[in-house]
């Protein structure tokens, strides 16, 4: 697929930016939609997701450049996100960092601001994934299987689309918990930790592209401290009764 969408003059619309912009969209105004049983204006989610995007995508090439210095041979093609390569345990950890300072200067809950947040992002991930399909990136190894993607000279497997998939189901799960569970304050958010992290963990045993630290897979480390994060969390803040 081309990964060019349209050209207006000598402006380049890539689909990675406009699938990247619907995710983002899509979490915006599922969050807006979450953030009314907590009592979180609209204007204050407003606010930090214009501050928030341009970080996360900041956090989420360094962490990406960071792994692949030997890649790169100048400064032009490190910052050339339309081409691909931004990792999202890096955006992650930056919105995560920027959600406590913000919630901090606003003087509201940290806790229901990440349960607010958790299912947006996840949605948003979950839409994003498509980005790396059409620059032809985030695929698996050689399969035999049914399901098999025709992609960079063989047939394999989809990668991108099953952490698609896995992080719709958990979407799905978190709205559910948001709604009808009886959970204390933080827990959301504590399951999409963990809930996010198992599937990534699978699912990057696969890739072909993992990003490297010494023999082992970077994605994978994360997701491990991820889930021990997770339940250390889910246990803490439910350890009292009362939500």
């Amino acid at each position: 697929m081309d990964p060019v969408a349209f050209k207006l003059g000598p402006l380049t619309i890539y689909w990675y930016g406009i699938i990247i912009g619907i995710g983002i969209l899509s979490g915006l105004t599922v969050g807006k939609i979450l953030g009314k049983k907590r009592g979180i204006p609209t204007d204050v989610i407003d606010e930090f997701v214009l501050i928030v995007v341009p970080l996360a995508i900041l956090g989420a090439r360094l962490y990406y450049v960071l792994f692949n210095l030997n890649y790169f041979d100048s400064f032009a093609e490190m910052i050339a996100i339309w081409e691909g390569g931004l990792a999202i345990h890096g955006a992650i950890l930056v919105s995560i960092i920027t959600a406590l300072v913000f919630t901090r200067q606003k003087k509201i809950s940290f806790w229901d601001f990440a349960d607010m947040g958790s299912p947006a992002l996840i949605l948003g991930q979950a839409i994003g994934r498509w980005g790396n399909y059409v620059n032809g990136e985030a695929y698996g190894v050689e399969t035999n299987l049914p399901w098999a993607m025709y992609i960079a000279g063989a047939y394999r497997h989809p990668t991108f689309l099953y952490e698609s998939l896995w992080n719709l189901i958990i979407f799905g799960l978190l709205i559910y918990v948001y709604y009808k569970v009886k959970v204390n304050k933080g827990s959301v958010f504590a399951l999409y930790l963990i809930g996010y992290s198992i599937g990534r963990f699978i699912i990057e045993g696969f890739r072909t592209d993992s990003l490297m630290f010494g023999p082992f897979r970077v994605a994978q480390l994360i997701s491990i401290a991820f889930i021990i994060i997770g339940f250390l969390l889910y246990y803490l803040l439910n350890r009292k009764k009362g939500a």
